[in-house]
């Protein structure tokens, strides 16, 4: 064959194993009920839980890096803490050995079959359970497939003079092999095809040991480069996750690389008394390197954390997302003090939503990005909120309430609802000044003007309806009805005001339409703000 098809072939080969994983890892994703943010959300309350869910969601996922990007977006979110998070992020490095085992399982003739059969579940089933088996099926023949391609592109190799020099140059100097296999990681973005195409040249015999093990070391250290990548911009404690797991698998690798010798004899025996084949040999190298790595690094957790932080230091996130006082105690013991805690969470929820609404304001007027980043971060607090709340007070109806209890009840049961949809407001009006920037869109002066003006009336009337809330205060609660009517009176005024300013030229059809969508919801939060006020005036 010529070099363009031995290319192709590679390239080609590459591609498909890569989309294979993908699909495969989606459809292990859907078959398992999309609760993989949950799992990491719920079981990682020590190190060696986290460890754990770590490996399941690697496992279902079939890539660590999809679990250390979703890992850091949990961070980043406040969901979970920077400890929580190492532990994640050392189980993500056990669970993706998983795909190196597959690998080693010789079944690489087999593939168009197993392509075949998952074609068959997708196309001619109208079950989604069906179709999800199906594309599990497909993504394992397409994984396997696509590594028999660059195996056959990689067989001249033999032959080439200057390849043979660089293995044995990679047996005598181990840093190097762990360079190779940093850098083709990194550019590749993901271990598993690493290690797939290293599985390959070792099964090939187009290297020996000496020069795989420390490219299977340098691929560990390249995986780290997507979780750096996800951290840019992100929150600190997000940041310092991101640096712990480079830290962690670089402090593997300078240990494995001071027992280097050990090692190859440990793997050498394992494969002569195992009598494993040469793909079966690399899993095990690779298992056993992180399986060792974390559990000789999980004991020093909290040392690790305080080097990230020593590193990168500064304040971590001041959204506090989780439930503070929701006890589940309180509902089985004294039902009156659950409901009490769980107005004190409402009450916390609306003020993380007066916070969002604040850095809405400023977004709008200076339209810095540090308010835009924030706003989703409060959006995903009360979200969150709303949940744990929500399940919280459904618990509670179960158990008898007095009939002053019994209102409160279903009043903060009501407010939750309405605070959510605050919080969805809120973000449409980030998205809306974000389209305005990135397509460089001008309001004018007497548009920003009013625009200002509504806004604050809107704000001042949702933090009266949740003070009448909070002293459940009638008179408030009255005042803010008043208010929305000014509100919805300046929607209209503002709409005509648009419509003038466009016949006269001195404004955009497209600034008109973000316009008139970020009047309309400042007018649905006035109104999310009256529900809420209407709810105490009813108890009275």
């Amino acid at each position: 064959m010529d070099l363009q098809t031995l290319l192709f072939m590679f390239f080609g080969g590459l591609g498909i194993f890569l989309f294979g994983i993908k699909y495969m890892g989606d459809g292990l994703q859907r078959t398992a009920g999309d609760r993989l943010r949950e799992i990491l959300d719920r079981f990682t309350t020590n190190p060696l839980m986290g460890v754990l869910a770590g490996i399941v969601v690697t496992i279902l996922l079939q890539t660590s890096t999809g679990t250390t990007v979703l890992t850091i977006g949990l961070v980043n979110a406040g969901f979970m803490t920077l400890k929580q998070s190492i532990g994640v992020i050392m189980g993500a490095n056990i669970g993706t050995t998983v795909t190196a085992f597959i690998i080693g399982i010789k079944i690489s003739k087999y593939a168009l079959p197993i392509i075949a059969v998952g074609t068959f579940l997708i196309f001619f089933f109208k079950n989604n359970k069906v179709n999800n088996y199906g594309q599990v099926l497909f993504g394992f023949g397409a994984l396997f497939y696509g590594l028999n391609l660059m195996g056959d592109a990689l067989k001249p190799l033999k032959e080439v003079q200057a390849f043979a020099d660089l293995t044995v140059s990679m047996s005598e100097n181990a840093l190097l092999g762990v360079l190779i296999g940093t850098i083709f990681t990194m550019a590749v973005q993901s271990s598993s095809a690493s290690i797939g195409l290293l599985q390959t040249l070792f099964s090939q015999g187009l290297m020996d040991l000496n020069a795989a093990l420390p490219v299977l070391f340098g691929d560990n250290i390249g995986t780290t480069i997507t979780a750096v990548l996800a951290a840019i911009g992100a929150s600190i404690t997000a940041k310092r996750a991101a640096l712990t797991h480079v830290i962690f698998n670089l402090i593997g690798t300078v240990i494995v690389l001071i027992l280097f010798k050990p090692f190859v004899i440990l793997i050498s025996k394992l494969q002569v008394s195992m009598d494993l084949n040469p793909e079966m040999t690399i899993a095990f190298a690779h298992g056993i390197f992180n399986v060792s790595n974390t559990i000789i690094q999980l004991p020093f957790i909290a040392i690790l954390a305080l080097i990230v932080i020593k590193i990168i230091p500064g304040q971590e996130s001041a959204i506090e997302y989780k439930a503070l006082h929701l006890d589940e105690r309180f509902i089985r013991e004294s039902p009156s003090i659950a409901l009490g805690q769980g107005q004190k969470e409402v009450l916390r929820m609306a003020e993380l939503a007066e916070k969002g609404l604040e850095e809405v304001g400023l977004y709008m007027k200076t339209q810095e990005k540090k308010h835009g980043e924030l706003i989703p971060q409060f959006e995903d607090a009360i979200n969150n909120l709303d949940r744990k709340i929500t399940d919280y007070l459904v618990q509670l109806s179960s158990h008898s309430l007095s009939t002053e209890d019994s209102k409160l009840h279903s009043t903060l049961l009501d407010t939750v609802r309405d605070l959510e949809r605050i919080g969805d407001h809120m973000e449409n009006i980030m998205e809306l000044v974000e389209g305005k920037i990135v397509n460089k869109v001008k309001f004018s002066d007497s548009a920003v003007e009013d625009l200002d003006k509504m806004f604050d009336l809107t704000l001042s009337t949702y933090r009266q309806a949740i003070k009448a809330l909070e002293t459940r205060n009638v008179e408030e609660a009255r005042a803010v009805l008043e208010k929305e009517d000014r509100i919805d009176k300046m929607e209209r005024e503002l709409r005509k005001k648009h419509i003038i300013r466009l016949n006269e030229n001195r404004c955009t059809g497209s600034a008109g339409i973000s316009y008139v969508d970020i009047v309309s919801n400042l007018e649905r939060i006035g109104d999310h703000a009256v529900n809420i006020a209407e709810v105490v005036i009813g108890e009275d």
